[in-house]
């Protein structure tokens, strides 16, 4: 039995990394990092001709109805170039809450723009895991009132999926009156995030099915930042390795010395069962739902982990020229930093990982 991947999910993955390649350099990166819109139009463009915005949007609303597994694929690619586009929330998230809990007519209206690139939807559930003091939305007769911090593909949003304090999803278009989105920064430069403020905003709500969608959504997201680290992880172990077989250091590669060998081999160990861990989760989400919230929590906290050793190390190989913004590390190191943070940190996941399991009591 082959548990690798198929051939169209290999030919999936070689043509966005031929994609990427060719157009997200990391001087492009670079120019879009240090803009106050950090989203290249030019990669989104290109991504939108590969049909990468309509994955995950079923074939009878325009999409082409693939599964997380294809998505994960994606998402990995996109962490290794460190491309800055919006995917989690507005190719992911958004056409899974609006196929799983939207009416009819919601799905007729946003899931074919979605599929075509039309519309760009930001999404904000990360109050549903933990909500900083004065941060939580709550829902009144179809209305909004309170704060949602990291609404995830932030810039250029037609319109969000909020979560409210009870796990209900709700539409809020871009537009609406009492609602004031503002920008935030993060660590990571090549992707977007915000907070949004309520008072009062009109909101389309979703199926209200006692946060399970919301659940579903959480799952889903953090395979995702699992494939981006393990994309950045990646990235950064192969310049560390390209490294240590150029620097020269007392008449020597320094990959010829055994500290550094070490260190080379020990990310690519720590490094490689990440992959299949993260392709399994990807898996369950839709071929075995009842998994797939402990072991999209396994994938979030050992990518997590892993991947900050790897930056840490890659960084190390390359000694002060990887502190400089010469060969770029940063934007991975940073990458793998919100990959890890985002939707729970390790602490949080591995709680709840063992909740799932019995262990402990649910928080």
């Amino acid at each position: 039995m082959d548990f690798g991947l198929s051939q169209d999910q290999q030919m999936l993955r070689d043509a966005v990394s031929r994609c990427l390649a060719d157009i997200c350099t990391l001087d492009h990166v670079r120019e879009c990092a240090e803009r106050g819109n950090p989203i290249s139009d030019k990669v989104v463009r290109a991504l939108h001709e590969l049909g990468i915005a309509g994955m995950l949007v079923p074939e009878e609303h325009g999409g082409l109805g693939m599964t997380l597994l294809d998505a994960t694929i994606v998402a990995e690619q996109l962490g290794y170039a460190v491309a800055p586009v919006p995917f989690l929330a507005s190719h992911v998230l958004a056409p899974i809450a609006l196929r799983e809990a939207g009416s009819e007519a919601q799905k007729a209206y946003w899931l074919p723009k979605i599929a075509t690139g039309q519309a760009h939807i930001s999404v904000a559930i990360s109050e549903t895991i933990a909500a900083r003091d004065g941060a939580a939305v709550s829902s009144a007769e179809g209305r909004l009132n309170g704060t949602a911090l990291f609404s995830l593909d932030f810039e250029g949003a037609d319109a969000y999926i909020v979560a409210d304090a009870g796990g209900r999803l709700h539409l809020v278009g871009a537009g609406a009156s009492g609602l004031e989105p503002i920008p935030l920064t993060t660590i990571d430069r090549t992707r977007s995030v915000g907070e949004l403020r309520f008072d009062g905003a009109k909101a389309e709500p979703l199926a209200d099915d006692g946060g399970t969608t919301t659940a579903r959504l959480r799952d889903a997201g953090r395979v995702i930042l699992a494939a981006d680290s393990l994309g950045s992880g990646q990235a950064m172990l192969e310049k560390a390795v390209d490294y240590a077989g150029q620097r020269e250091q007392f008449g020597r590669l320094i990959g010829s010395f055994q500290a550094v060998k070490h260190m080379c081999a020990e990310m690519a160990a720590r490094h490689e069962p990440c992959r299949s861990l993260v392709w399994y989760a990807a898996h369950a989400f839709d071929a075995m739902p009842e998994d797939a919230s402990l072991v999209a929590c396994h994938a979030k906290s050992l990518t997590g982990e892993v991947h900050r050793f790897v930056a840490r190390t890659s960084t190390e190989v390359h000694g002060g020229m990887g502190f400089t913004d010469l060969l770029g590390l940063h934007y991975w190191f940073k990458r793998i930093g919100f990959d890890r943070q985002v939707l729970g940190g390790p602490e949080t996941v591995r709680a709840e990982a063992a909740a799932l399991q019995g262990w402990t009591k649910a928080a």
